[in-house]
Order: structure tokens, then C-alpha cells, then sequence
């Protein structure tokens, strides 16, 4: 008897849920969920072909350093590399001397303790620092920024999809809100304060157009500045931050890969060696 109840109890759970299923299924049918303006405006980002794509890719310490040089004078203003320490430069080219210019002379200073008083103080950037915060804490990032927190960017390039082209999208993606999607969605007007992007998520950003003309940043290499290009050159650079071991791991395996052939090849001798005298 109560093997009988218990599978009666089972059929009528079965039943329900085959029945809220049907129920579902038929909803979604006969009246579909209307697109959204994020899925009917929303543009994916095309491929910029940077050099450490694919198996094989390397980095470009040339477009790294115009990279860095479009973060320092750009996006330093408002977002941080936290992840990253000056002496990191090294990697892609800079001499220590270098280096230690570079963090001497860093706007932004690093947060410290006066021995003596005990009060809050700055001191110059040295090497071994990371690349300080340009806001004290969250509160004054927010204050400063229409109360959007503006993220780090050391590791941007890993924590979007197709990191490196998003970031390339969205700094050349901005422009003025279509026609066609206030036609179509009456209420997807931009909000004050924001900013009209097809790459981002929601379609409208906070952070205002950083690069906003060709020559913003004067490059020491000569290469010109166009919008595109320092785009192109600072998703480099966050590319590099978020995996400055790329060329070290592309190395070690293609290494490994002629390795194993070469073992492939020479299992394969010994086996013919071991098993030459047996007769089939």
C-alpha cells in the first residue's frame, strides 16, 4: 500500500510539472517576449588583429608603449591599475632608469602615514609601488564621477568577453542615439548624465567619450594619433596588463607541442626496436 501511494504521489508531481511545462511552452509560442532595444541595438565588437592573437602572437612593445602612454595621459584621470607595479614597464621595453622616472614623476602620489605626526601623507612612487588610485576611496570616485565607480583596468581585457575588441569598440564606439531605436522603443531615450554606446551592455554609459579627437596624445615614436589608433594601442596595453605573460606561455608551449612530436618519433623507434625480432 504504500509503495502504491508513494507512486501515485510521484505520477501527480510528473503530471504538474509536464503540465506547467506545456503551459510555458505554449505561452512562449502564441506570445513571444518582444525584443528588447539592447538585443535589437547592441553591436559586438569586430576583431582588431593585435599581434598576440592566436598561437603564435607576440606582443608589440612599440604599441604597448604608445598603449601606456594613451593610459597615463587619458585613463589614469579616472581609473586605476591596481594589479600593476611601475617596475612591470621593464616587460615591454622601458629601462629601469626609466621606470623609475616614470613613477618619480606620476601625478598621483602614494598614500602614506607621517612617522612623526601620524597623519595621512603622500610620498613619490617608487618602482616596486603599484599604480596608486586616483581616487582616495569609492565615495570620492563616485562623487567625481555622476555616481558611477569607474572600474580598474588591470584586468579589463580578461573580465569582458573578447576583452581586447570591446575595449577598441567601446572608446571609438560612441555617437548620437539612432533614430530608428527612439522610433522603436519610445522609452529607450538616453537618460541625462549618460552616454550612447552600442557596445556596452545596456546600450547607455556613464563614462563620457575619452578619446576625443585625432592628436589627443602626441606619441614619441611619431606613429599618429588617430582615434582609432590610440584605441587600438591602449587595448593593447590593457591586453598586456591583464596577461603580461603571454609571450612566456606561448613559448613554453609551443616547446612542449615539438617536444611531444619528438617523442612521438622516438616512442615510436623504440617500439619498432624492441619488437623487431618477434615473428607475427
Amino acid at each position: 500500500m504504500p509503495r502504491i501511494i508513494a507512486s501515485l504521489i510521484g505520477a501527480a508531481f510528473i503530471f504538474v510539472l509536464a503540465l506547467a511545462l506545456f503551459g510555458t511552452a505554449k505561452t512562449a509560442i502564441e506570445d513571444p517576449a518582444k525584443e528588447t532595444a539592447e538585443q535589437v541595438f547592441h553591436l559586438h565588437p569586430e576583431d582588431i588583429h593585435l599581434s598576440s592573437n592566436g598561437f603564435f602572437g607576440k606582443y608589440d612593445n612599440r604599441q604597448l608603449q604608445r598603449g601606456f602612454q594613451v593610459y597615463k595621459e587619458v585613463c589614469s584621470a579616472c581609473h586605476s591599475l591596481k594589479f600593476v607595479s611601475f617596475r612591470d614597464l621593464t616587460k615591454i621595453g622601458y629601462s629601469e632608469p626609466e621606470v623609475k622616472a616614470i613613477a618619480n614623476q606620476w601625478v598621483i602620489e602614494q598614500p602614506t602615514v607621517n612617522p612623526d605626526t601620524g597623519e595621512a601623507s603622500t610620498r613619490k612612487n617608487v618602482p616596486s609601488d603599484r599604480f596608486p588610485s586616483p581616487f582616495a576611496n569609492e565615495v570620492a570616485a563616485r562623487a567625481a564621477n555622476n555616481n558611477a565607480l569607474p572600474p580598474d583596468l588591470s584586468l579589463m581585457a580578461k573580465a569582458r568577453h573578447d576583452g581586447s575588441n570591446y575595449i577598441h569598440a567601446l572608446l571609438t564606439g560612441y555617437r548620437p542615439q539612432p533614430a530608428a531605436l527612439l522610433k522603436e522603443f519610445p522609452d529607450a531615450k538616453t537618460p541625462k548624465g549618460l552616454h550612447y554606446n552600442p557596445y556596452f551592455a545596456n546600450l547607455n554609459i556613464a563614462m563620457p567619450p575619452p578619446l576625443t579627437s585625432d592628436g589627443q596624445v602626441t606619441y614619441s615614436d611619431g606613429t599618429k594619433a588617430t582615434k582609432d589608433q590610440m584605441a587600438r594601442d591602449v587595448a593593447a596595453f590593457l591586453t598586456w596588463t591583464a596577461e603580461p605573460n603571454l609571450n612566456t606561455r606561448h613559448g613554453a608551449g609551443l616547446a612542449a607541442a615539438l617536444f611531444l612530436i619528438a617523442f612521438c618519433f622516438l616512442a615510436w623507434g623504440a617500439y619498432q626496436n624492441v619488437w623487431r625480432d618477434v615473428k607475427h
